[in-house]
């Protein structure tokens, strides 16, 4: 990747409108990695300019959803920095100079027409656009004389500032994913950069003041704002920054898992999976929705599901640490189409995570659920060695309870099918016996045990399947689990004894 003599400097800048979405968190994750691989510097910036989508609690929870996920700023809210305030809402003076600079460029104009008079407008003309075609019929600054201008605005008429986007000029922008792109001025509307009604610029001044000011080298975003691209372009010529515009990059969408259209949260609620990092629970609706950390995802295992969706590091490997992924990652392995999320991809991933900590470190992780179903284990070595013997069956922390819940809580009904398959008339009468054999043991260990146990069964020409399945159905209360010796060396002799005598009095074996 060829860069700039410039010190690579990168932004992620959410709104805090709700929840941070996962494909904002992807679009932050490659902001990270580029930065990092580059030795620069990564900013975290609050875009609050659109004070009437503004939702209370969404800015923390961003902050939180970010170091949730490990993205690590240099500056920025919540960092500090050089280039303080980060948030735009408290840099209204800064925005209102730049402002005054356009007009007094004549690079914009202000608007007076009302939203009754625009959709006039829009009802007369059909596909109607503010733009040069149109704007000398409006009530603007082009049209009305100074002195009318200046009465409307001393008076209070509220008024926007409106880009002069002049027609017939190409606007190239060199995308590091896409290539060139090429836009015709003719098909751009004058944009509004700046309302008085709240004192604040739009979305599109805004971004490109604080690029330029916070000497942004890269804007990596989502393909939504490629659109808005040459606006932006055009808007640093007008200020005469062209020097300084930042490199391109638009992200790729994440597809719905069917693959048609935009990831939404509708795709999570209808398929049961999370869109987003953490759980949110809405202020304005009082919904609540899913979070990734609270379903018992590692954050670890989402920015690697997060990694690939969309960039592919060039071989066949799938398991990336952090700094894997900042070693390897380019903006040019990034697709230009739609990556389709893939959610039973995201329980691989996690499932593959968890198998590398340790028994001890998922011991420590389970050991809160264990209190829940009211189970005291005093003993974390005799917990992780439990673990040990089971975690390559799950996906999640939660799941182990179901896994091993038998350790700890004997149990009451069994597996009919299992019952009909394995708990024959004879069973009973060799389950005693096995009792009369188990008792008279000393070393209970996994192996020591199955040395006696084996051969008894051979040597009386028993099947082997039907009295070790009717064992375990005995001891578990179903026909699954880890080798069987080593359920019994944990629970015990007196235990597993006590739970082949209940088997024994409750099951009745299954008409054949």
């Amino acid at each position: 990747m060829e860069t700039t003599e410039r010190k690579v400097r990168v932004r992620f800048a959410p709104s805090p409108t709700g929840a941070l979405h996962i494909g904002g968190g992807r679009t932050a994750l490659y902001n990270y990695l580029f930065a990092k691989q580059h030795g620069g510097d990564m900013i975290l910036r609050i875009e609050d300019t659109d004070s009437q989508r503004f939702v209370p609690g969404a800015e923390a929870y961003i902050i939180e959803a970010l170091d949730w996920l490990g993205i690590k700023f240099d500056e920025g809210v919540g960092y500090g920095g050089n280039f303080a305030p980060y948030r735009q809402s408290e840099r209204k003076e800064i925005y209102r100079k730049y402002v005054d600079q356009l007009l007094a460029d004549d690079k914009a104009y202000i608007a007076f027409d009302t939203p009754a008079e625009l959709e006039a407008k829009r009802q007369e003309i059909p596909n109607f656009q503010y733009d040069a075609s149109t704007r000398t019929a409006m009530r603007n600054s082009l049209t009305m004389d100074k002195e009318e201008v200046d009465n409307l605005i001393a008076s209070g008429h509220p008024y926007v500032v409106r880009i002069k986007i002049e027609p017939g000029e190409e606007v190239v922008v060199n995308d590091l994913i896409r290539g060139k792109v090429t836009i015709n001025s003719s098909i751009l509307d004058d944009k509004v950069l700046y309302k008085s009604a709240d004192n604040l610029p739009t979305y599109h001044l805004a971004n490109i003041v604080d690029d330029h000011l916070m000497e942004v080298s890269h804007v990596i975003r989502g393909e939504e704002w490629l659109p808005s691209a040459p606006l932006h372009v055009l808007l640093y010529r007008a200020f005469g920054w062209e020097d300084t515009i930042p490199r391109f990059a638009h992200l790729p969408l994440l597809l719905k898992p069917e693959g048609n259209g935009k990831l939404s949260k509708r795709d999570g609620d209808r398929l049961g999976f999370p869109v987003f990092p953490l759980e949110w629970h809405d202020p304005k609706t009082g919904e609540v929705s899913s979070g990734y950390r609270e379903a018992g995802y590692l954050p670890e295992a989402v920015i690697n599901f997060l990694a690939l969706l969309g960039w592919n590091p060039g071989n066949d490997e799938e398991i990336f640490s952090m700094d894997e992924l900042i070693e390897l990652f380019s903006l040019e392995r990034c697709s230009k189409s739609g990556a389709r999320f893939d959610y039973e991809k995201g329980k691989w991933f996690n499932h593959k995570y968890l198998q590398k900590k340790s028994n001890e470190e998922l011991a420590d992780l389970f050991a809160p659920a264990l209190v829940e179903h009211q189970v005291n284990e005093p003993d974390k070595a005799r917990l992780a060695r439990i673990i040990g013997l089971v975690k390559e069956r799950i996906s999640f922390v939660k799941d182990l309870w179901e896994q091993i819940s038998y350790f700890y809580i004997a149990p009451e009904t069994y597996d009919p099918k299992a019952i009909k398959k394995r708990w024959k008339p004879d069973t009973p009468v060799i389950m005693q016996q096995l009792i009369e054999l188990l008792s008279g043991i000393e070393d209970f260990g996994s192996a020591a045990t199955e040395a006696v146990v084996i051969p008894w069964i051979e040597q009386n020409g028993y099947h082997m399947g039907n009295v070790m399945n009717a064992f375990r159905l005995a001891v578990v209360g179903e026909c699954r689990g880890p080798h069987m010796f080593d359920i019994t060396e944990i629970i015990g002799k007196d235990e597993t004894i006590r739970r082949l005598h209940t088997a024994i009095e409750k099951i009745t074996p299954a008409n054949d």
